[in-house]
């Protein structure tokens, strides 16, 4: 029982780190007075890192347009890792290296796939590869509702690249919802389920 709850513990210390990372770079980024421009330094930029600032394909994903924006990404993290719990309670690193890969993955994704997109900042299609390797991980796990979470997830993003997003959120976060993001984030989630066999191999199941 002790081991279990350190465990669960180390793997909310990686969310509170995550969290606090896109808290503090949308802070220091507030007008009046903005102490760090983070906006100009960090987002991903299809131009500036044409011309090298390589960064902005990771640090572009911690960014968020406004708190409306950060805070719904931010509420949907937490809940994705709750709903995937048993997947990382006991490989916390692993979640961790997930995370930055699928950052990458994004950045990447974006640019050679989706030049015209110029700007980009959000959690928003990280979550969704993220949701989709959790999905996986419940298949492989035996959990009839991975296959109902992978559909869903696959119908909404199908359906945002037909018909884009509501425009309530667009509203919301003073911004065009990149649904580019999100299928980038639906495909590099599958890549890191079903390719990352080096991960997928040490998500074993112990009982507690």
């Amino acid at each position: 029982m002790l081991k279990h709850k350190s465990n669960t513990v180390g793997l909310y210390h990686v969310v509170v780190v995550i969290s606090l990372i896109c808290i503090g770079l949308f802070a220091a980024d507030l007008p009046s007075p903005s102490f760090w421009p983070t906006d100009q330094y960090f987002s991903y930029q299809y131009d500036a890192i044409a011309h090298g600032q390589v960064w902005r394909l990771i640090t572009g994903n911690l960014l968020h347009t406004n708190l409306w924006h950060l805070l719904m990404n931010l509420a949907g993290f937490w809940v994705i890792i709750f709903l995937h719990e048993v997947h990382y309670k006991q490989h916390a690193g692993k979640l961790l290296l997930l995370f930055f890969s699928l950052c990458l993955l994004e950045g990447i994704g974006l640019y050679i796939f989706y030049p015209s997109l110029k700007a980009y900042v959000g959690l928003s299609g990280l979550l969704h590869g993220l949701f989709v390797f959790g999905a996986v991980m419940d298949i492989r796990r035996g959990y009839r509702s991975g296959y109902l979470l992978l559909l869903g997830v696959i119908i909404k993003v199908g359906y945002e690249q037909l018909f884009g997003a509501s425009d309530s959120i667009t509203q919301l976060i003073n911004a065009r919802v990149a649904t580019e993001s999100h299928f980038v984030g639906l495909i590099s989630g599958m890549l890191c389920a079903l390719c990352w066999s080096s991960v997928v191999h040490r998500f074993k199941y112990k009982k507690v």
